[in-house]
């Protein structure tokens, strides 16, 4: 059996939701429809197998799509258990559910605070400063950020660790009030926060280690463009072997929370004179 990717797996729960809102069939009413055994149908729709191309029809038909709707889905699909997938930024399905389904979340962010405990002002801020989406898509944008955080609050959330580097604590995002809740926000977080101290040599690219209980890690990094995803044993070993160097350099967790705290003392003024202003 081909080994699951993100993507597959993203592809295999769309394919759940048109099954279950077009035909309104459980998996084993619709398997007994098509002359399949029903654990076909769960391990398509759970991205764990290549359907072929005759079942992607006999399955999207059943649903009542037209051939141009089967096309556009097989193109995505021809790509699905890819080991590097590349994804627009827009297409955001993909990263939600690869992070709400990690047990493990590592990261490092060079350049910005890390998505999933930015305060909405803050993300409002970044959104605005990249000049990259019309203002009418940054609220929906931000609403989109902040839900993602819920994964944060639930009964089973991943184990999370942050590293972060100082030059994104030094870069002023917005007003001196929300840069002091957004350090704020940092300090109590109930996740490890890592600090990178500002004269670390480093890599300048931000990337995200997600681990699963029974699927393989997932390497991804993204910028404004584009969403890279990797599952590449060769770059999977590469990112644990940068997590191993942050984890060197890095202030220790105690550390890293004294760190914070001077930033959140810090005089509001001290914010507004040092530092670029991006807004």
């Amino acid at each position: 059996m081909t080994p699951s990717t993100a993507y597959s797996r993203d592809l295999g729960d769309e394919l759940r939701r048109l099954r279950e809102t077009c035909t309104g069939l459980k998996s084993n009413e619709l398997a007994k429809k098509l002359g399949w055994d029903p654990s076909k149908i769960s391990t398509i729709e759970h991205g764990k197998a290549r359907a072929s191309e005759i079942d992607l029809i006999q399955f999207l038909s059943m649903c009542g799509k037209d051939i141009d709707y089967v096309m556009e889905f097989k193109r995505r699909y021809h790509y699905a258990f890819d080991d590097y997938i590349v994804q627009v930024s827009d297409n955001l399905r993909t990263v939600v559910m690869a992070e709400s389904t990690a047990t493990t979340i590592t990261s490092y962010s060079p350049q910005s605070i890390p998505g999933l405990v930015q305060t909405p002002e803050y993300a409002d801020g970044l959104y605005r400063m990249t000049g990259q989406v019309t203002e009418t898509r940054i609220p929906d944008l931000v609403q989109f950020r902040t839900d993602r955080q819920t994964i944060l609050r639930r009964h089973n959330r991943p184990t999370c660790l942050f590293y972060v580097h100082e030059h994104a604590l030094e870069l002023q995002v917005g007003s001196s009030e929300i840069m002091e809740d957004q350090y704020a926000r940092l300090l109590f977080n109930t996740h490890t926060i890592r600090i990178v101290p500002a004269d670390a040599p480093l890599a300048a690219s931000s990337c995200v280690l997600w681990e699963y209980e029974k699927a393989r890690p997932i390497a991804f990094s993204e910028t404004d463009l584009t969403h890279v995803f990797v599952q590449d044993l060769g770059a999977i070993a590469r990112t644990r072997l940068l997590f191993d160097r942050l984890d060197q350099v890095s202030l220790g967790a105690e550390q890293s929370r004294s760190k914070l705290a001077e930033y959140v003392g810090r005089p509001r003024e001290g914010h507004d004179d040092s530092g670029p202003h991006l807004a």
